[in-house]
């Protein structure tokens, strides 16, 4: 009886350290793609490559409902895309964001501190991005408490420091947007998305730049 029961562990055991490898890799996958999409495809290409691709990540979390990684990955697909609709198509582009935005609160109740935070950094952006009442569900007082929740829970990544500067210098402060663009410079590399940083770099280095212009 009892070598059946270690006998059953190990292959549960087996089982999971299997399908938490296969979550691994398909998410790395949907990472590259969002990379290349977001990075590498010209602007007038990159709606079509975006609705690929959130099929892909919906298949994806629909296979692992009770991975908060997955939904947040499908959550920053989808706000992907809807930046990529921008103002031809609002009622799309709006539709696209509220699905993220509940993926991100889904995901929050069920692992906050899942990919270092990521979903505060992802909410945070799309409450300060997207219009508020009467079009949108927008608010920069919730925004900015996302982001900074966001950096409690990685006050040096790369994301964390670059939305919070961008949120800032929208707001006006520029010589505190600075401080955390230069945050986001000097944050880690992280292994296996040397695209992502290569793209995300770019986008600090440009948002820095017009920071400092006005200090002058």
């Amino acid at each position: 009886m009892k070598r059946w029961m270690l006998y059953t562990c190990l292959v549960f055991l087996t089982q999971s350290a299997l399908a938490d490898e296969i979550l691994d890799s398909e998410l790395a996958s949907l990472q590259h793609a969002w990379a290349k999409a977001t990075y590498q495809t010209p602007k007038d290409q990159q709606e079509t490559a975006f609705k690929a691709l959130t099929e892909q990540a919906h298949q994806l979390s629909a296979k692992n409902p009770e991975a908060s990684e997955a939904m947040i990955w499908e959550a920053i697909v989808l706000s992907g895309y809807a930046k990529s609709m921008g103002p031809l198509h609002p009622m799309n582009a709006l539709k696209a964001a509220e699905q993220a935005r509940d993926l991100l609160l889904a995901s929050i109740k069920s692992n906050p501190q899942a990919l270092n935070g990521s979903a505060y950094t992802t909410l945070g952006s799309l409450y300060f991005r997207v219009p508020g009442w009467p079009i949108g569900f927008g608010d920069k007082k919730k925004g900015r408490e996302y982001l900074e929740k966001a950096l409690q829970l990685n006050p040096n990544g790369i994301d964390s420091n670059y939305f919070y500067a961008d949120f800032l210098r929208a707001q006006g402060d520029y010589s505190q947007a600075v401080t955390y663009y230069q945050k986001a410079l000097q944050a880690p590399a992280r292994p296996g998305r040397e695209d992502a940083d290569s793209g995300r770099k770019q986008e600090v280095e440009e948002g820095l730049k017009l920071a400092q212009s006005k200090l002058k």
